[in-house]
């Protein structure tokens, strides 16, 4: 059985090997057909009959390999073409096989005047080619079909692992829209925003209170009305986050810093909608709120080799990590393994995601997105 199995599988993996296999089969099986048929039919048992039995098959073995040359040939011919042509072959090489029959069987035999029985082993023969013909085309077209049913399986395969990409894909990212609105629903935040607009009225800076209650609707608009399932270009993605970074300036005032470098280019490509927001969120929580001095937070995007790069950084809290330490601290984790997660599963394998942190504890996030322009 184990036997068997190696011999499918050869022929599976290697046409050639079929091909030999069903030659030789071919052959074996004319030599024994003639042997029953003539050989015992007319009980010629002299050792000279059955030599001639096997010489012919061999020499058909050698005449189906040229014709098998021939065939493969004008295989990209038109059908009709192709027609003519193999039936022209056919009748050739079964009138060389009957000619080298008949002269072998003289040599071999004391039998005389068998070339006036030509048109009778003739007529053999042709049947014998056009059924190797036959077996030659079933053989090759069976091959074709079982090549095309493979390329319809995986393409299913394909089809099927995109959509579990996609159905993946859109629950991370439905995941991520919520974790992104608790942070930006969540108490501290709107205590921290409407106090801030609280103080604006009570100093009598009416304006100011009315731009930043503006802006803070605005803002959480976008976050309930943005589907996280799509992608948008990053000037929309940039418009969000500057809704709710100019909230922030209002509170920190000068302790918040901002360095924006958007190339043109850049402006236009599609990104996962809400994902740079979490990672300046990131920043705002352990960068710019933890130190007393504020802190600088940094976005570049620009197209490199058909890609798109977004490196996002800041100053951090002031606080100095041990070199040791600077690959332990777990403080930012969530946000970022939930981008690497999306991304991973949005692009595959094309796609990089990179995360440092320096010595006084800023934090460096790299993304690399092949580029696609939007509409």
């Amino acid at each position: 059985m184990k036997y068997l199995e190696r011999v499918k599988h050869r022929m599976a993996q290697d046409t050639r090997y079929l091909f030999w296999l069903w030659q030789i089969g071919f052959w074996i099986l004319v030599s024994l057909v003639s042997f029953f048929s003539l050989t015992v039919w007319y009980e010629q048992f002299e050792w000279h009959y059955t030599l001639h039995t096997i010489a012919q098959a061999v020499f058909g073995f050698l005449l189906t390999q040229v014709l098998y040359v021939a065939f493969k040939a004008i295989w990209q011919k038109r059908i009709f073409i192709r027609l003519l042509l193999g039936f022209f072959l056919v009748l050739v090489a079964a009138l060389v096989w009957t000619a080298g029959r008949i002269q072998a069987f003289l040599w071999l035999t004391d039998e005389i005047n068998i070339w006036a029985d030509f048109g009778g082993w003739y007529f053999g023969s042709v049947f014998i080619f056009l059924c190797w013909a036959g077996m030659f085309h079933g053989i090759r077209y069976y091959k074709l079909l079982e090549a095309e049913h493979k390329v319809m399986l995986d393409a299913e395969a394909e089809a099927r692992d995109a959509q579990l990409q996609r159905i993946n894909a859109q629950a991370i990212a439905r995941d991520a829209q919520l974790k992104m609105l608790r942070y930006q629903l969540n108490p501290h935040f709107l205590c921290n925003t409407l106090n801030a607009i609280n103080a604006l009225v009570e100093a009598e800076m009416t304006e100011q209170a009315q731009q930043m209650t503006v802006k803070l609707s605005k803002f959480l608009r976008y976050s309930l009305d943005n589907n996280p399932d799509t992608k948008i270009a990053l000037e929309h993605e940039l418009r969000a986050i500057n809704l709710y970074l100019d909230i922030e300036k209002t509170r920190f005032g000068d302790r918040l810093s901002l360095a924006f470098d958007i190339e043109d280019d850049a402006l236009h490509a599609l990104v996962p909608s809400l994902l740079v927001q979490p990672i300046i969120e990131n920043s705002m929580k352990h960068a710019i709120a933890k130190s007393e001095s504020g802190g600088l937070i940094g976005f570049k995007a620009g197209i490199y080799e058909d890609s798109l790069k977004l490196e996002l950084y800041d100053t951090g809290s002031g606080t100095k990590i041990a070199k040791t330490k600077m690959q332990s601290v777990t403080g930012r984790g969530v946000g970022l393994r939930n981008t690497g997660e999306r991304l991973k599963t949005l692009y595959g394998g094309l796609y990089s995601f990179n995360v440092s942190i320096d010595p006084s504890g800023g934090l460096r996030t790299t993304i690399v997105i092949p580029f696609e322009k939007a509409a």
